[in-house]
């Protein structure tokens, strides 16, 4: 399973916020050398754009390999899992989830009567 696949949008907010802190905070070193003008130079301007703009492309060649990987390694562990279980553990599982499905239709059934029932008993 990919590492993301399990992740909250709160934690990948928060992963993506600090890979873009890093980015802001290591191209604000490389380029900005003075700080007693308000505004930028134009030469900390370009420099920002080119420091931002490899760092972005870098990222993206990054996730791109990511996940073109990502399937074989999920394929890869997922063998692993079953040779791990053996063959005795799918086959338990199935016949426990075969039975309860079974025995809850009725309950669900006789749940949905009451139910029913209450309803159209307070509106006569």
């Amino acid at each position: 399973m990919p590492p993301a696949a399990g992740r909250t949008g709160r934690q990948r907010l928060r992963d993506f916020l600090l890979v873009y802190n890093r980015m802001t905070e290591l191209c604000f070193r490389r380029c900005v050398s003075d700080l007693n003008h308000r505004l930028l130079t134009r030469r900390e301007e370009l420099c920002l754009d080119r420091c931002a703009g490899k760092l972005v492309r870098s990222n993206h060649r990054l996730v791109t390999a990511y996940v073109a990987l990502m399937p074989a390694v999920v394929q890869r562990r997922a063998a692993e899992y079953r040779a791990q279980e053996g063959p005795a553990a799918p086959a338990a599982p199935a016949p426990p989830d075969a039975s309860p499905d079974a025995s809850p239709p009725a309950p669900a059934a006789a749940a949905g009567g009451g139910a029913s029932a209450g309803p159209s008993g307070a509106s006569t």
